[in-house]
């Protein structure tokens, strides 16, 4: 009799496991991955054809290439550790991106200073030489 209920709770366990692992993912990893890739997009968009930030855009599409397929393996928690990589690297690629535009704008400025500094200098000099 014992016996009988241990197959019984055996086969009562295998089917639950057989279930999830038919299930595949849950909603959360799927909207996880969909996230990503709605991040991955918008840094696409961010980085554009500028160099800076490209490694990490790159990194970010290999990440949710990776969370797509640990989906479609029914692998969660890859796909979630994928999907949260991918998201990462393209928040990282748009502040690259962000960061070295800011940079640029302040040597343009900075530039700019300097050429009024040298204009105002020469127009101080020309000045006391009038008579």
């Amino acid at each position: 009799m014992k016996g009988k209920v241990l197959s019984a709770m055996s086969l009562l366990t295998a089917m639950s496991l057989l279930l999830v692992a038919c299930g595949g993912v849950s909603e959360l990893t799927k909207d996880r991955v969909a996230r990503s890739e709605t991040a991955v997009r918008q840094a696409q968009q961010n980085v554009g054809q500028s160099e800076h930030g490209a490694v990490e855009l790159q990194r970010a599409r290999d990440h949710l290439e990776r969370a797509r397929r640990a989906m479609e393996e029914n692998e969660e928690q890859m796909a979630v550790r994928h999907a949260q990589l991918a998201e990462l690297n393209a928040e990282l690629a748009v502040a690259r991106t962000q960061s070295q535009a800011a940079r640029s704008a302040a040597e343009e400025l900075q530039a700019s200073i300097r050429t009024l500094r040298q204009e105002a200098e020469r127009g101080s000099t020309t000045g006391t030489d009038m008579p």
